[in-house]
């Protein structure tokens, strides 16, 4: 078992990737440095086995799908996850280690909205989505992180170990995030610099495209996580509906004694009939989603034993 293992899911970084090598075997010159090429059409593979990487391949295409394989084969006290785009500091990797190998935190997230992100990003669809995304999960799931989709992170051996990588592409920063506040690892976030590719690094993130697949991720997790308020709002919103079409039809019927609008009644008759399903399903969920939290617990219990 490494007692530190660096990560770099990497697709066609020739330009940075050596430098990234480098910079971190300088800072951590303990550290076992992974770079998992991920179908890279240059010579990202020759250029970081050249400085010294441990050099491995992923070919089904995404960096979800990269992690997920990083996460089975590895072992490692600690885990460092960054970007071959020389976006990050490697000046922060020596701080963020030291807070998992000292028991201080299982993720601890390196945050860049805090320091030079907004200003030194280019992408000013990608700063929105940045704050979107960072909204939506705080007020959902009742946290105060503050970058949400960095790439730059270390993890404990518990947390690599028991985290179930489902998403496929860039939305496994959303994922990693969602799981480690559902299932309360500790968690400390560390202001990092942040600069801009250099010129000639192109971003493989699409701000639309992934950006729609983030927002999926989210309201999935959401479902899943915490089912009684996700179906609770749907509840309300049919229970509101069948109010609305249904209270005119019974103040008419009360002054006339007649039902006029036979159609109306039986759409607030669905509406409600939906309202008190989706409560009821609700309720159901959350009972599963409650007894996954306890054995979650107990899985948590063999992985310390086990070490």
């Amino acid at each position: 078992m490494d007692k530190i293992a660096v990560l770099i899911p990497c697709y066609n970084e020739a330009k940075t990737i050596e430098k990234v090598v480098k910079d971190y075997k300088r800072v951590l010159p303990e550290a076992t440095i992974y770079v998992y090429d991920n179908n890279s059409k240059d010579r990202t593979d020759e250029l970081a086995r050249k400085s010294g990487a441990v050099v491995n391949y992923e070919y089904r295409q995404g960096k979800g799908n990269v992690i997920r394989t990083m996460f089975r084969e590895i072992d490692a006290e600690c885990y460092l996850m960054i970007d071959g785009d020389d976006t990050y500091p490697s000046e922060s990797a020596r701080m963020m280690c030291e807070l998992v190998l000292k028991k201080r935190a299982d993720m601890v997230v390196g945050d860049r909205l805090s320091s030079t992100y907004f200003k030194e990003n280019k992408r000013p669809f990608h700063n929105f989505g940045n704050r979107i995304v960072r909204w939506l999960i705080n007020v959902l799931f009742k946290n105060g992180i503050k970058d949400i989709m960095t790439g730059y992170r270390a993890f404990s051996y518990e947390f690599v170990k028991s985290f179930p990588v489902l998403s496929k592409g860039f939305e496994i920063e959303t994922e990693m995030t969602i799981h480690a506040v559902d299932k309360n690892f500790k968690i400390v976030e560390v202001p990092v610099t942040y600069r801009d590719r250099p010129e000639g690094s192109v971003s493989k993130l699409n701000t639309y495209k992934d950006g729609m697949k983030v927002l999926k991720t989210i309201a999935s997790l959401f479902k899943e996580y915490k089912p009684l308020l996700f179906f609770s709002i749907f509840s309300i919103l049919f229970f509101a509906l069948a109010l609305i079409l249904g209270i005119p039809v019974v103040i008419e019927y009360f002054k006339t004694k007649l039902v006029l609008k036979f159609p109306t009644l039986i759409v607030a008759c669905i509406f409600m009939v939906l309202a008190m399903l989706s409560f009821a399903t609700g309720i159901i969920l959350d009972v599963v989603a409650k007894k996954h939290k306890q054995l979650f617990e107990l899985y948590l219990n063999t992985l310390y034993r086990s070490r």
